[in-house]
């Protein structure tokens, strides 16, 4: 297979343990009969992990290459998922659902947190009573401990395909980083093919989740790490919350 864009080269090296984990999380406090939309969902591998497990899930994403690759997904697991590409910030138009989800990182995408709490405005305004807004984003030990001088490098068997990833503090803006990515892939003359992109994540302190939350609407929000299995600390790299309308 040749790949050609960012998307697919992130789409397969994306460890498969964690959608894995995040579909096991989702099972552990969502009714099978709810109906579920998951914002910015890539490549759909959660949603057809969950279509496996006859959920009724809708992926959205404002990628239309990342949709593209979900629909492969999808054909290849024979399950039935609606695709819509849509901006997060503005899902005008859409349905109500039981359940929305948003993992990967995602929402550490955003600017700032304004554009955060609109999301969550959105989240809420889609949701029936009762429903819940079950996201996850990393905090700020992981951006201010964990990812500054980190670098990863992959290589596979056949030195067919590269892969290098660097991260390093972004000083323009607290509890941010910058990845430096780039995938190297081998062409039929031997030359490689370089596809590299800039990511910027941004997250906030816990408080600033929680105030951002409340004046959304929500009212009950439990946050913990590990997928649920433990409580958050002052080393926990990822927060995991349910928020409930």
């Amino acid at each position: 297979m040749i790949y050609s864009t960012f998307a697919q080269f992130y789409d397969e090296l994306f460890d498969e343990q964690m959608y894995l984990d995040w579909a096991k999380f989702v099972q552990k406090n969502v009714a099978q009969d709810d109906k579920i939309l998951d914002l910015a969902g890539g490549a759909g591998r959660l949603a057809v992990l969950l279509a496996k497990k006859n959920y009724d899930v809708t992926v959205t994403d404002l990628s239309e290459e990342m949709l593209s690759l979900a629909d492969q997904h999808i054909e290849d697991a024979k399950v039935q998922v609606p695709l819509i590409q849509a901006n997060m910030l503005d899902l005008d138009g859409f349905d109500q659902f039981d359940v929305i989800t948003c993992f990967a990182d995602s929402l550490c995408y955003l600017k700032d947190i304004t554009e955060l709490e609109q999301v969550f405005h959105q989240a809420i305004s889609h949701l029936n009573e009762g429903g819940k807004f079950i996201f996850d984003v990393i905090s700020p030990y992981q951006t201010d401990e964990v990812y500054p001088g980190y670098m990863y490098n992959f290589e596979n068997e056949d030195s067919s395909r590269f892969f290098m990833w660097a991260s390093f503090e972004n000083e323009d803006q607290p509890h941010s980083v910058i990845h430096d990515l780039s995938f190297f892939n081998e062409n039929e003359d031997g030359s490689y093919q370089r596809v590299s992109e800039m990511h910027h994540e941004r997250t906030y302190e816990m408080d600033e989740y929680l105030d951002a939350l409340d004046r959304a609407g929500f009212k009950q929000i439990t946050v913990s790490a590990d997928f649920g299995q433990h409580e958050v600390d002052d080393q926990t790299t990822r927060w995991f919350f349910i928020c409930e309308k």
